[in-house]
């Protein structure tokens, strides 16, 4: 496995232009492309690009290139929103995989032996894998785009989230990736390699075969959603809501779910709106699940507030959206990057983030557990609800803002890995699309309703019950991840240490 050696200035420059190319080839592994077959692929050009750097300078800098390509690539769709200020988050959050690049040249550079074999596609991906964890950080972005969420329409995928998350998969993906690399570019390594994946594909087959499945309840409950699509103004919005959710009356529906911010008014405020939801609610003989995006009466600024509605009106507990959306629902720093505002649609006041999660009660005992939009893409959101007994999970969203682009998507795509994860169905209700509904092992349930549809939807889910392995161990991908870079530095500091000592 010999280094390449460095070329002239024009050469860098290509290299450059190829790492930032490289790194954004993962990109329609993701919807609304959705090449999921690309996965265990898409790498590949950028690891080869990596592992010829001359130097370990040089390929941190090809790894941050190809860390700004792959942000710009996974992110284009907030370039209507964002402007300029989009390369610049992307340039900032593509320095994570700097040390990445230098890992990644280290570990599939020098001989061929049976250990390097092992050890490249493990550390790769475990380098990779704490790379989504930082950029999970809410402050940075939060968790979208992570690999393994590309899997949400495969089989066995599915079933490995509900083993060690959407971090499991990344991790596989990634190690595959870097197996081919070893494979096609080391023939002393070639066995180790091929016997090292067959090990890890059987022990992947059997923690499958494994894993506890979630209990469904027999009973199937009728949930509606209702998707007004694209309207200008919240009381125009209101009443297309209200028309739609009264064709639904005599259709058995139990639960109607509302998309975020299908609300525009406080309903303490307006207790005519309170009125005409509780109307509603005995109308359809359903609760309604609203989302009220609006100044709270007696309380300063503004919250995203789900609200369970009943015939009698508003029930308690209320949530507010704990996870916000950088920039777009509040500014970070604001002080400091308050400019945004003049470059983009950034939010010009910062929303009031919640302090808890709740669960709602509905008729028959179905215990209810509230995520608002941003918060599908946390996979430990859905971890607690499902650990605090819910039953069933409902996702208010709104990607209006991105409606031609791959958002809307790729934001539904989520809800089947929490789904899988937290084996619990989850609803994932828009204003604009699109919705769809998923069962508690990740699987789509009845029609998905797309960007041009103004209708409503109902589908029968099955409640569920029981822990999965993620829902019982959490992050245990990530945990293994940070040991193996640990072990691999314990290696390098060894060696090193006997070669000052053989001096």
């Amino acid at each position: 496995m010999e280094r390449a050696t460095s070329g002239g200035p024009r050469s860098l420059w290509w290299r450059g232009l190829a790492a930032l190319l490289a790194g954004a080839l993962p990109a329609p592994v993701f919807p609304a492309p959705g090449w999921w077959w690309w996965a265990p692929f898409c790498l590949v050009p950028w690891l080869l690009l990596l592992r010829s750097a001359p130097s370990a300078r040089r390929a941190a800098l090809d790894g941050w290139l190809g860390g700004l390509g792959f942000m710009l690539a996974v992110h284009h769709w907030l370039m209507p929103s964002l402007h300029v200020f989009t390369l610049a988050l992307a340039a900032l959050l593509g320095l994570a995989w700097a040390p990445w690049g230098s890992l990644v040249r280290a570990l599939l550079t020098g001989p061929g032996t049976a250990w390097r074999a092992v050890s490249a596609p493990a550390g790769v991906a475990s380098g990779w894998l704490v790379i989504e964890l930082v950029r999970s950080w809410q402050g940075l972005g939060g968790p979208w785009g992570l690999l393994g969420a590309s899997q949400w329409q495969v089989g066995p995928a599915l079933r490995l989230f509900s083993v060690g998350g959407v971090w499991l998969v990344s991790l596989l993906l990634v190690a595959v990736n870097t197996a081919l690399v070893v494979v096609a570019t080391c023939s002393r390594a070639r066995r180790a390699a091929v016997a090292a994946g067959a090990v890890v594909a059987a022990a992947a087959a059997g923690g499958a075969l494994w894993a506890p499945r979630p209990e469904t309840a027999e009973r199937a409950v009728r949930v509606a959603v209702v998707q007004p699509g694209v309207i200008t103004g919240a009381a125009q919005r209101f009443d297309r809501q209200e028309r739609l959710t009264a064709e639904l009356a005599g259709r058995g529906a139990e639960l109607v779910v509302w998309g975020e911010s299908s609300v525009g008014f406080d309903l303490t405020a307006r207790p005519d709106l309170a009125d005409r939801l509780a109307a509603l609610s005995r109308r359809t003989g359903a609760q309604l699940l609203v989302n009220v995006d609006a100044r709270r009466h007696g309380r300063p600024g503004i919250s995203k507030t789900s609200v369970l509605v009943g015939p009698s009106g508003p029930v308690p507990p209320r949530y507010d959206k704990m996870r916000l959306v950088p920039f777009g629902e509040y500014v970070p720093a604001r002080p400091l990057l308050g400019w945004a505002t003049s470059v983009g649609r950034a939010a010009g006041e910062d929303r009031h983030p919640g302090d808890r999660q709740v669960l709602m009660e509905s008729p028959g005992g179905l215990r209810v557990g509230p995520l608002v939009c941003f918060e599908t893409a946390f996979p430990d959101l859905s971890r607690r609800l499902a650990r605090a007994g819910a039953g069933l999970l409902v996702a208010q969203s709104a990607t209006s803002t991105f409606q031609e682009s791959w958002a809307p998507g790729q934001h539904a795509s989520l809800a089947a890995v929490r789904a899988a994860e937290s084996g619990r169905p989850v609803v994932h209700a828009t204003l604009t699309g699109v919705s769809a509904v998923f069962d508690a092992s990740g699987r789509p349930v009845g029609p998905r309703l797309g960007t041009e549809l103004s209708t409503t939807g109902l589908y029968r889910v099955h409640p569920a019950a029981g822990s999965t392995a993620y829902v019982r161990f959490g992050d245990w991908a990530v945990y293994a991840a940070v040991g193996w870079l640990v072990v691999l530095g314990g290696v390098a500091v060894g060696r090193r240490v006997r070669g000052r000592a053989g001096l």
